[in-house]
């Protein structure tokens, strides 16, 4: 019976080995799984760490940018400001040098004006255009050369019929015809700035050139009210002064 039992005994503990044989196929699945998990989630940690980095890179981009646009604001309101005090002291020089030629033509004219008497020049930013202007100009206050300035001055009229200079032009053309005695010509001259340029800064002086060059016509009635007219609207002006000294010769 005992080998019998013995027997027995031993086909029931192999038995049990088969049975338990499968267990390490189940430790391998799972192995498995947990190895794909971690490969995933390594995966998802690179891609947030690339992210991370794209946006650092991103965020220094956008501050080399703003530091740029912000340098050439600086840059840009520095030449705007350079600009506008060139313009500033481009009318003042225009201004001196149209008030001195203004007192060349016009002995009695203070060379001293007062209070807001000094009108405001408008300035071309075409350099062309003032280079033909000043040129024109320098023929007057410096060289002297009077009657070379009248042809200059009409061929700015025909080359430059926009420009902010036109009733200057038209002002110092009648000036200069005048010293030739040309007096009708010199009219026309004076009745453009008037009639045609109401803004004119010569507007005041051409008034009482035309008062002027009326009278030297014996249109004595034209005279007195061009003057009258230059009182009424421009009461504070030098020219002003000047033609309440005409009228009262009259």
């Amino acid at each position: 019976m005992k080998p019998k039992l013995i027997l027995a005994a031993m086909i029931l503990s192999g038995s049990s080995h088969v049975l338990a044989a499968p267990a390490p196929v189940s430790d391998v699945a799972s192995s498995s799984n947990t190895s794909k998990i971690e490969s995933r989630l390594a995966a998802l940690e690179n891609m947030i760490k690339t992210r991370n980095l794209l946006q650092v890179e991103l965020q220094q981009q956008l501050e080399v940018l703003q530091d740029e646009v912000n340098q050439l604001r600086g840059t840009t309101e520095e030449q705007g400001y350079k600009i506008g005090k060139m313009l500033q002291r481009q009318r003042e020089l225009y201004q001196e040098i149209e008030d001195r030629v203004s007192v060349a033509y016009t002995p009695v004219v203070p060379t001293v004006t007062e209070g807001n008497d000094v009108p405001q020049v408008s300035i071309s930013n075409d350099l062309s255009e003032n280079e033909a202007y000043d040129r024109a100009v320098q023929l007057i206050m410096k060289d002297k050369r009077y009657d070379q300035a009248i042809p200059e001055f009409k061929s700015f009229l025909t080359n430059f019929p926009e420009s902010v200079y036109i009733p200057n032009a038209h002002y110092w053309l009648g000036q200069l015809l005048m010293m030739k005695s040309e007096v009708s010509e010199a009219q026309s001259h004076f009745e453009t700035v008037v009639t045609g340029y109401p803004d004119s800064n010569k507007r005041a002086d051409a008034m009482l050139k035309l008062g002027t060059v009326y009278q030297k016509q014996n249109l004595i009635v034209k005279a007195k009210q061009t003057l009258q007219n230059l009182l009424s609207e421009y009461p504070d002006s030098t020219a002003a002064k000047l033609a309440t000294d005409r009228l009262s010769k009259f």
